[in-house]
C-alpha cells in the first residue's frame, strides 16, 4: 500500500503543480488587473490615450491605413441609436450644455449683427460694403488670441471663471459697439470683440463635451455648433424687427439681453470633473505646466497643424457662404431688406436640420465619413446656391448649401475634442479652430473685393452691380474639394473616454 501510495503521489505531483501554477498566475493577473484599474482610475485620460493609440495601431495596415477604413462599411452591430434616448441627460449635464450652447448663441449673435448691417454701416460712416467688411475680417483675425489666453486659462484654472469673465467683457464691448460714431472706432471695438469671441467658444466647447456621455456626443455636438446658426436667425430677426424702425445701433443694444441670461446662468456652474482628474494626475506627477505642454507639441505636432489646417478650410468654407450673402441679394439681385433677411433665416434653418441630423449620425457613420458626405453633396449644390435669378430657387439654394456646410460643422466640436491631447482639451481645439479662422479671416473682404472689381456686364440705375455669386460659387466649390481631401486624410478618435470618474458620476439616465 504504501509503494502504490507513494507511486500514486508521484502520478498526481504535476498535476498538484500545475494546479498551483495557475492559482498563481491567477491570483497574479487578478492583481495587474487591480494594478490597472487603480492606474485607470487615478489617470484616466492618459490611460484611455494609451490604449486608443494601441487598438488603433493595431488596426492599421499600412501608412494609409486610415484612408481604406474611411471607405469600409460600417460594422453589423453599429446602427443608429434611438435619439430620443441619446437626449435623455442628468439635470447638470443638461444645464451645462444650455450654458454652452447660450454662450456660442450669444457670440453668433453679435457677430451677425455686423454681417447683417454691412449696407446700413456704409452709409452711416460714408464707406463702401468692402471697406466695413474689415471689421468683420479683423474680427476673425484676433479671435485665435482669445482661444490661447482664455484656453490656457481653463486649462490650467478650470473652466468656469474664465467663461464668465468672457461673457461679461463680451456684454460690455457689444453695448459700447452701438455707441462707435466712426468707423476707426467701430472697428477697435470689434478687434476686442474678436479676442473674445475667439475664447468662448473653446471654454464652451470643452465644458460640454466633458460632461456629456460618450454615445451622445455627436448628437450634441450637432446642436451645440448649430447654436452658431442659431445666433445668425435671431440676428436676422432682430434685424427685420429692429433696424428699419430703430437704426442699427437699437440691434446691437437690443442684443445683450441674451448675453445677461447667460451670464446669469453661468454662475450657477459646476466646475468639470474631467479637467478636475487632468489637473490631479499633474500634480501627482509632479510636472508643471509647462513642461506638460512641451511634452504635447513635442508628441503632437502633426495633430496640431492638421487640424489648424483643417479649421482653415472649414471656416473658408462658413465664413465664404454666410457673411456676403445678405449683401450678395441686396447689391446684385436688388431683393429688399426684408427678402434678405427671408434668404439668411431659410439658410440658417437649414443649418440647424443639417448640423443635428449630420453630428448624430456620425456616431454610426463616424466622424470623417459624415464630413466627407457633407463636402460630396455641397459643391452639388453650388450651382443652386449661385446662378438663379428668382428669389424663391435662390432660397432653395440657401437652404441645401446651409445643409451641408453646417452638417460638417456639426461633427466639428466631438471630432476634435477627442482628437485633443488630454490635458489641452480647451486649448487644442479652440486655438486650432481660431487660427483657422485667422487664415480665413479675409473670405467676405476677398468676395467683396473681388465681385466689386469684376462687375456684372449690364448696369442698374446707371450704376455698376458687383458680381458676387461668381466669386463666391468659385471658392466655395474649391474650398468643399480641400475639406475632403483633408478629412479622407486625417484619423478620428470616435467614443474615446474622457475621464473614468466623470463617467461615474455623471450617468446619462437611460
Amino acid at each position: 500500500m504504501s509503494r502504490d501510495a507513494t507511486a500514486q503521489s508521484e502520478r498526481d505531483a504535476p498535476v498538484l503543480a500545475a494546479s498551483a501554477g495557475a492559482a498563481a498566475l491567477v491570483g497574479e493577473a487578478s492583481a495587474a488587473s487591480e494594478k490597472e484599474s487603480a492606474v485607470v482610475e487615478a489617470h484616466p485620460d492618459t490611460y484611455s490615450d494609451q490604449h486608443h493609440r494601441s487598438s488603433s495601431s493595431s488596426g492599421l495596415r499600412g501608412a494609409f491605413g486610415h484612408v481604406q477604413e474611411l471607405f469600409r462599411r460600417p460594422g453589423p452591430n453599429s446602427k443608429p441609436a434611438n435619439p430620443l434616448r441619446l437626449l435623455r441627460l442628468t439635470p447638470r449635464q443638461a444645464f451645462t450644455f444650455a450654458v454652452a450652447c447660450l454662450g456660442w448663441m450669444v457670440d453668433a449673435l453679435d457677430f451677425f449683427c455686423v454681417v447683417m448691417t454691412t449696407t446700413e454701416l456704409a452709409d452711416a460712416f460714408g464707406k463702401k460694403p468692402s471697406d466695413i467688411t474689415s471689421a468683420i475680417t479683423v474680427t476673425l483675425m484676433l479671435r485665435p488670441v482669445g482661444a490661447l489666453l482664455f484656453g490656457l486659462a481653463a486649462d490650467r484654472y478650470g473652466r468656469r471663471i474664465p467663461l464668465i469673465v468672457n461673457l461679461s467683457l463680451f456684454t460690455v464691448i457689444e453695448l459700447a459697439s452701438g455707441f462707435a460714431q466712426n468707423l476707426q472706432t467701430f472697428i477697435g471695438l470689434r478687434a476686442v470683440y474678436g479676442i473674445l469671441m475667439g475664447g468662448e467658444w473653446g471654454l464652451g466647447n470643452s465644458l460640454a463635451m466633458e460632461v456629456l456621455p460618450v454615445e451622445s456626443r455627436g448628437l450634441f455636438s450637432g446642436i451645440l455648433q448649430v447654436s452658431y446658426s442659431l445666433g445668425s436667425l435671431v440676428a436676422a430677426m432682430l434685424y427685420y424687427a429692429v433696424v428699419p424702425h430703430l437704426g442699427w445701433r437699437a440691434l446691437f443694444w437690443m442684443s445683450i439681453i441674451p448675453a445677461v441670461v447667460t451670464i446669469a446662468m453661468s454662475l450657477f456652474l459646476k466646475e468639470s470633473e474631467v479637467w478636475r482628474q487632468t489637473r490631479q494626475a499633474q500634480r501627482d506627477g509632479a510636472r508643471g505646466y509647462g513642461r506638460v505642454m512641451t511634452d504635447m507639441l513635442r508628441q503632437h505636432w502633426l495633430r496640431c497643424i492638421y487640424a489648424v489646417v483643417l479649421m482653415a478650410a472649414m471656416n473658408f468654407l462658413s465664413h465664404g457662404s454666410q457673411d456676403l450673402y445678405p449683401t450678395f441679394l441686396k447689391e446684385q439681385h436688388g431683393f429688399s431688406p426684408a427678402q434678405a433677411t427671408i434668404g439668411t433665416v431659410v439658410g440658417n434653418i437649414g443649418a440647424i436640420c443639417g448640423g443635428i441630423f449630420f453630428g448624430y449620425i456620425s456616431e454610426y457613420l463616424g466622424r470623417r465619413r459624415a464630413i466627407a458626405i457633407c463636402a460630396i453633396c455641397g459643391a452639388c449644390f453650388v450651382p443652386l446656391w449661385i446662378l438663379p435669378s428668382t428669389f424663391g430657387p435662390l432660397l432653395a439654394g440657401a437652404f441645401f448649401i446651409q445643409v451641408f456646410v453646417q452638417g460638417a460643422w456639426g461633427v466639428i466640436p466631438a471630432y476634435l475634442s477627442e482628437i485633443s491631447p488630454i490635458a489641452f482639451r480647451a486649448t487644442f481645439p479652440g486655438l486650432s479652430y481660431q487660427l483657422g479662422n485667422l487664415i480665413s479671416a479675409s473670405a467676405s473682404q476677398i468676395e467683396a473685393a473681388l465681385g466689386e472689381k469684376n462687375p456684372l456686364p449690364e448696369l442698374r440705375n446707371g450704376k455698376t452691380v458687383p458680381n458676387y455669386g461668381r466669386v463666391q460659387g468659385i471658392l466655395i466649390g474649391a474650398i468643399f474639394a480641400c475639406v475632403l481631401v483633408l478629412i479622407v486624410l486625417g484619423r478620428e478618435e470616435k467614443g474615446r473616454q474622457f475621464g473614468a470618474r466623470a463617467a461615474a458620476s455623471e450617468p446619462s439616465k437611460t
